[in-house]
């Protein structure tokens, strides 16, 4: 299996998207998910805090793992043309 420039830039283009959008959205999720808590107790607040990190991982791995993915399609196929 040959890997092409071009599918590896498209790679690195779709994480660097990927990394651009996941700081705007888990800001929003951060937001509204602190908004809707409350007034809460120190227990309470150490596990909103775990349920948030883990939120946070997992946004930023699903966003990684789609948009390289689609910048590696793109850039394979915008390669596979110019050849």
């Amino acid at each position: 299996m040959e890997i092409s420039l071009p599918a590896w830039l498209g790679g690195l283009a779709g994480t660097i998207v990927a990394i651009v959008i996941y700081v705007p959205a888990i800001r929003i999720v951060e937001r509204r998910w602190r908004a809707h808590s409350g007034p809460q107790s120190l227990e309470q607040r150490a596990a909103f805090e775990d349920r948030l990190s883990i939120t946070r991982r997992a946004i930023l791995g699903a966003d990684i793992a789609i948009l390289a993915t689609i910048g590696y399609w793109i850039g394979k196929a915008i390669g596979d043309k110019g050849a």
